[in-house]
């Protein structure tokens, strides 16, 4: 990442996930149920993929030999299952290579080994069951996850509210967007913190008003 790029990254992992979808249009969110294993994290990165064979995590193996500083590693495979595709002898591998976080679509296994890393690790599913090693998969590939189109290189962000990805070519038009919702928020918690009501503000009780008049 250049150093324009990587400030980007940062700040939108800042932001967080909500903001950086409500600032984009609404637009970008991976809808699954993710469980954070260590919760209060923030990261963000460039996506290193490794789309699996169903029920196998060959490919995982593999795109560790590709993972770069300061990426997210985003494991998935055709059917989304309770298949464990990472633990912590892959965990391992990838705090080492520098991993900003990982993002199971699948199963992951020995939780409190992970949470003892300190990797930040989102997983759809805590489970045992192992994945094989039969089916070589493809790394470096575009996904869908959760209504999400995810390429090699788009930023995924992950906190606690979930997941969300930003195109590449995106990145900085996201974050001049975020600025600006940010702002308005801040506006906003001001006018809130004074006492005034969104009720009011946003004209919602005049609308109520006058749905509820009985017209002659």
């Amino acid at each position: 990442m250049s150093g324009a790029t990587r400030a980007a990254v940062a700040e939108l992992a800042e932001a967080g996930v909500a903001t950086v979808y409500e600032a984009a249009g609404r637009a970008g969110l991976i809808d699954i149920g993710l469980e954070p294993l260590l919760p209060g994290s923030r990261v963000a990165g460039p996506a290193r993929i490794a789309l699996c064979g169903q029920d196998d995590n060959r490919a995982v193996h593999e795109v560790m030999s590709r993972l770069q500083p300061g990426e997210i590693l985003v494991l998935t495979m055709p059917e989304p299952r309770p298949v464990a595709l990472f633990g912590d002898l892959l965990a391992t591998q990838a705090k080492v290579r520098g991993a900003a976080g990982v993002l199971v679509d699948a199963s992951v296994r020995d939780v409190a080994d992970l949470r003892a890393m300190g990797l930040p690790v989102w997983t759809r599913w805590r489970r045992v069951r192992g994945a094989t090693k039969d089916v070589r998969g493809s790394v470096d590939v575009p996904v869908r996850l959760g209504g999400t189109g995810v390429a090699p290189g788009d930023v995924v962000l992950l906190d606690d509210d979930g997941a969300a990805a930003v195109p590449a070519d995106r990145v900085e038009a996201t974050v001049e967007a975020v600025r600006a919702r940010i702002a308005k928020e801040d506006g906003l918690r001001e006018r809130w913190r004074s006492g005034e009501l969104s009720y009011d503000a946003y004209g919602l009780r005049a609308e109520d008003d006058t749905a509820g008049r009985v017209r002659e």
